[in-house]
């Protein structure tokens, strides 16, 4: 299923078709640990409010569980992300996510937390 769905886009240099595929990807890409991926999909203006060694940091600290998608639309994606933390206790990571397309490609631009 991984192959179907994000491993097109995390080993295959495939580029997601929607903001939503993108999401799914990212979400994936935080489970394996695929910091790169994560920056290359994170739009151009708003890389320099990340590191790969933080992103590697949060990605590796937690137990990623699962990802609900709560709703879409063309260009954002509302989703929760559940995890166990560091003292293997169930968190939840909820995020409003807004998308761009530009050149052909999706990018993640920012989020809005709770």
């Amino acid at each position: 299923m991984f192959e179907n769905c994000c491993g097109q886009y995390l080993e295959n240099n495939q580029k997601a078709p929607t903001a939503l595929a993108l999401m799914r990807s990212r979400y994936s890409a935080y489970a394996s640990h695929k910091a790169d991926y994560l920056l290359e999909t994170t739009y151009i203006s708003e890389r320099k409010y990340y590191s790969k060694t933080e992103i590697l940091k949060w990605a590796t600290a937690n137990k990623w569980q699962r990802l609900e998608i709560l709703s879409f639309t063309e260009n954002t994606v509302e989703f929760k992300a559940y995890f166990l933390d560091s003292d293997n206790k169930l968190q939840v990571h909820y995020e409003f996510s807004t998308f761009k397309f530009e050149n052909s490609e999706w990018f993640y631009v920012d989020g809005k937390f709770e």
